[in-house]
């Protein structure tokens, strides 16, 4: 499977994440789910593999922070995934699926070095 870049274009992360990826000669293709918008079965499959919603939902983000406390204290994985389809702001950036069945959800150089090292398998 190639690599796949899930996320919004113009989020500082993930220009990071272009740039990390860029520089490393790594080929990726880009999935604004911003603009294109992100498929409730991927949405689950995410948050089955990551261990719940918790890991997937940006919630340092000003969408999540926004929401009344009510509907944050009372999110599970299939309402989070159904407020993550309608607001695709909330979701974490990058989400990548890359070779070997691997899923990489935010960025930084140490998680990008360990996931795309060819000595370590898929989580």
């Amino acid at each position: 499977m190639p690599v796949t870049v899930f996320g919004i274009k113009n989020c500082d992360t993930m220009k990071k994440a272009f740039a990390w990826l860029d520089e490393h000669d790594i080929a990726y293709s880009f999935h604004d789910y911003k603009m294109s918008g992100i498929a409730g079965d991927k949405l689950a499959n995410w948050v089955s593999r990551a261990g719940g919603w918790e890991h997937v939902v940006n919630k340092g983000g000003l969408t999540f922070r926004g929401l009344p406390e009510t509907t944050k204290a009372s999110l599970n994985n299939e309402s989070a995934i159904a407020l993550m389809m309608e607001k695709p702001s909330m979701i974490r950036r990058p989400i990548i699926e890359a070779d070997g069945g691997k899923l990489i959800i935010g960025f930084s150089d140490e998680s990008f070095i360990a996931s795309f090292d060819p000595s370590n398998p898929a989580p």
